[in-house]
C-alpha cells in the first residue's frame, strides 16, 4: 500500500533554537549536535536541468559522513519528492505495485511532498529534530563532502551499498561521473539525467551542403553559410542567460580540458587566462556575427525551442529535456526524423575531447545514512534495477539507471539519446556549476552584455573572477 503525506510548508528557526525530538543511539545524539552547531547554510537550490545551474564540488573522495549502508532500516520506506516532480512519484509507485512488490511488501513506500523553492529550508528542520526522510530531496550544498548533511553523517554513500548488494552495475557511468562531480560522490540517485548538445534541422544542413561540424571551426562555417542563405544558424534563449553561457563554457572545456572550472575553483587557474577568455571572446564573435539571428538577447525558451521546431532555426544548443517537445507533434513541425544530435565540437588544438558530453543529474535525492538497512537497501537496488525501464516506457524519461529490458512505443529520437548515454564513460559539468550563487547570478546577468557588444570578453572574465575571488 502506498501513502501519501502532503508535507505543510514550515517557517524556519535559528538552529541553536531547535529541539531534538529523536535521540536513539549515542551516534545519533551525536550528529544532531553536530549538525546543530555546524548550522545547515539556507543557501536557495541552484536550478537544475533546463535552467540548470548548481553549486558542485568535483572532489571523488569519501567524506567522515558519507557512509554506505550500515544504519537501522525504518518502519517505512519514506521517500520526499518535490511538487513540481509528480513523474518520481508516479514511477515509484509503480514499482511498488510491479517489479519491487516484494521489497514494497517488507517496507511499505510512504510518499511525502515538498515545494521545490521550500526544500532546503525543509530538509534543515527535518534534519534537525531526526525527521529526516529515508529517502529524500536535498539541496546541492548540503550533501557535498562539505556540506552540513553529510558532515553530519546524513547522507548515505550509494556507490558502496550497491556495490555490497552487487547492483552498482545498473548506474549508467555516465551517471556515475555525473554525479559523483556534482557531489563529491555517489550521494544521489540519478532519476533523471540529461545530457547537452546541439540539436540540428537535417534537412536544412544536408540542402546547404554541411554535414555534422567537428570542431569549433566547423560550427563557424556552417553558421557563415547558413546565414548567408538566409537561414538563422542557432537559436538560444538569450532572456535566460545560461544557454549563452553553456556554449561559452563548452569551448573552455573543448580547449582546457574536462577539470576546466575544477581548476578555477580550486586556485589553480583564472578566468582572466588567455585560454577561458578564448570562450568568451568565441562566443562574442559568433553573437556579433549574427548566428544567433536578430533579438535572441531577449528571446525566451518557448520561443527559442519554436523557432528551431518550425524550421526557423538551422541549430539550437540545448539538453535532452527537449525531447519532451520533439516528440509532440504539435510542437514540431519539420517532424521527428528531420532531427539530428551532436555533441558540442572540438576546439582545434584543445585537451577537452568531443565525447565528453555536458550533463546534469536533475535535484538531488538522497538516502539517509541512518536508515539504510538491509531492506532499504534492498529497495534502492529494486529501483537501480528496474527504474530505467520502467520510467522509459511508462513516462518516456530517461534516466541514469541501465534499460533492463524490452522499451516498446518510444520515440526514436528518445531512444538515440538514450543510446548515446549508455555508451559514455565520463562527462563535464556546466559553464556554473562550481560557482556560487552570487557569481552564478552574475555570470548570466553580464552575458547580454557580452554577447551584444556591451562589454568586453576580457573585461567579463574579469568581474567574474573577482566575484568568486569574493564570494566563492
Amino acid at each position: 500500500m502506498t501513502h501519501i503525506e502532503i508535507v505543510p510548508t514550515v517557517v524556519l528557526v535559528p538552529f541553536t533554537r531547535m529541539v531534538v525530538v529523536k535521540e536513539d543511539a549515542m551516534n545519533t545524539r551525536s550528529n544532531r549536535r553536530r549538525i546543530a552547531a555546524l548550522g545547515i547554510a539556507l543557501a536557495a537550490v541552484l536550478p537544475l536541468a533546463a535552467c540548470a545551474g548548481g553549486s558542485a564540488d568535483t572532489d571523488n573522495g569519501s567524506s567522515e559522513g558519507g557512509s554506505g549502508a550500515g544504519g537501522t532500516d525504518p518502519e517505512t520506506f519514506t521517500v520526499m519528492t518535490a511538487n513540481e516532480n509528480p513523474v518520481l512519484e508516479e514511477q515509484l509507485t509503480a514499482l511498488s505495485e510491479g517489479a519491487c512488490e516484494a521489497e514494497n511488501e517488507a517496507l511499505p513506500l510512504e510518499h511525502q511532498k515538498v515545494a521545490q523553492a521550500d526544500t532546503v529550508q525543509k530538509v534543515t528542520l527535518l534534519a534537525s529534530q531526526g525527521a529526516l526522510p529515508t529517502h529524500t530531496i536535498a539541496g546541492t550544498a548540503l550533501i557535498r563532502p562539505d556540506g552540513d548533511l553529510n558532515a553530519a553523517g546524513l547522507v548515505g554513500d550509494l556507490k558502496a551499498a550497491l556495490e555490497d548488494a552487487g547492483t552498482w552495475d545498473n548506474v549508467l557511468p555516465a551517471a556515475a561521473s555525473t554525479v559523483e562531480q556534482v557531489y563529491g560522490g555517489m550521494y544521489s540517485m540519478p532519476y533523471q539525467y540529461n545530457i547537452e548538445g546541439i540539436f540540428y534541422n537535417k534537412e536544412i544542413l544536408a540542402d546547404n551542403g554541411i554535414e555534422e561540424p567537428q570542431t569549433w571551426d566547423d560550427l563557424v562555417d556552417a553558421a557563415d553559410t547558413l546565414a548567408g542563405a538566409g537561414v538563422v544558424p542557432m537559436t538560444e534563449a538569450g532572456a535566460n542567460g545560461w544557454p549563452l553561457t553553456r556554449i561559452m563554457g563548452m569551448y573552455i572545456f573543448r580547449n582546457v580540458g574536462p577539470d576546466a572550472m575544477a581548476a578555477v575553483r580550486d586556485g589553480d587557474a583564472k578566468l582572466t587566462d588567455p585560454e577561458y577568455v578564448a570562450g568568451a571572446q568565441a562566443l562574442a564573435d559568433f553573437a556579433e556575427a549574427g548566428y544567433f539571428g536578430e533579438g535572441f538577447s531577449t528571446r525566451d525558451g518557448d520561443t527559442s525551442s519554436n523557432m528551431f521546431l518550425t524550421g526557423q532555426a538551422a541549430m539550437t544548443y540545448d539538453g535532452s529535456w527537449l525531447l519532451s517537445a520533439i516528440n509532440d507533434p504539435e510542437r514540431n513541425e519539420i517532424g521527428g526524423e528531420n532531427v539530428g544530435f551532436m555533441p558540442f565540437p572540438e576546439v582545434d588544438g584543445g585537451e577537452g575531447s568531443i565525447d565528453q558530453y555536458a550533463a546534469n543529474a536533475g535535484a538531488p535525492m538522497i538516502i539517509n545514512a541512518e536508515q539504510f538497512g538491509p531492506k532499504v537497501v534492498d529497495w534502492v537496488s529494486c529501483i537501480a534495477e528496474n527504474y530505467g525501464q520502467q520510467a522509459l516506457q511508462d513516462a518516456g524519461v530517461i534516466s541514469g539507471f541501465k534499460v533492463n529490458g524490452d522499451v516498446t512505443d518510444i520515440s526514436e529520437n528518445t531512444a538515440e539519446i538514450q543510446e548515446r548515454i549508455a555508451g559514455i564513460d565520463e562527462t563535464v559539468l556546466w559553464f556554473e556549476a562550481l560557482m556560487d550563487s552570487k557569481s552564478n547570478s552574475l555570470a548570466s546577468t553580464n552575458v547580454t552584455l557580452l554577447t551584444t557588444g556591451q562589454m568586453t570578453a576580457e573585461d567579463y572574465m574579469a568581474q567574474l573572477q573577482a566575484s568568486i575571488d569574493a564570494n566563492g
